[in-house]
């Protein structure tokens, strides 16, 4: 291990439980083994609409990623933990940031370690049954 794999170790968050929790199979991964950025990307959609779901009461829709960043590769076998949190709500609107952690080495009979392989901020707008925008009641 480099000084620079310890330096990216974390823990997973203590303060919150994980909205989804998921382990990548060999049919996620391209041809260098490392899991699709777009299968990450599927999960981070899915779990940062689950708290704008519940706050919206409803149906809501991805309108934007506003920021999306890989800082590690996820692997088959990667426990990966998808938490969301929202951070600002509009009138129609939720903005959701979601942190994706990876815990490897317990497969492999070594030491568990975590590291936080994404993070993204998307933003979602509740919509009615005709799929328009609507007020996102009061909390």
């Amino acid at each position: 291990m480099t000084d620079s794999d310890a330096e990216s170790q974390v823990s997973l968050p203590e303060d919150s439980d994980p909205v989804l929790r998921l382990v990548p199979m060999p049919t996620d991964t391209n041809y260098a083994g490392d899991v699709f950025g777009g299968w990450i990307m599927a999960q981070v959609d899915i779990a940062g609409s689950l708290p704008a779901i519940r706050r919206a009461r409803g149906r809501v829709v991805t309108v934007a990623v506003n920021s999306f960043v890989f800082k590690q590769p996820v692997f088959v076998g990667d426990v990966v933990s998808f938490y969301a949190n929202i951070v600002r709500i509009g009138r129609t609107s939720i903005t959701v940031d979601v942190a994706v952690y990876a815990q490897r080495g317990l497969r492999q009979g070594d030491k568990e370690i975590c590291y936080r392989v994404t993070e993204a901020v998307l933003t979602y707008v509740a919509v009615d049954e005709h799929r328009k925008p609507r007020v996102v009641p009061p909390g």
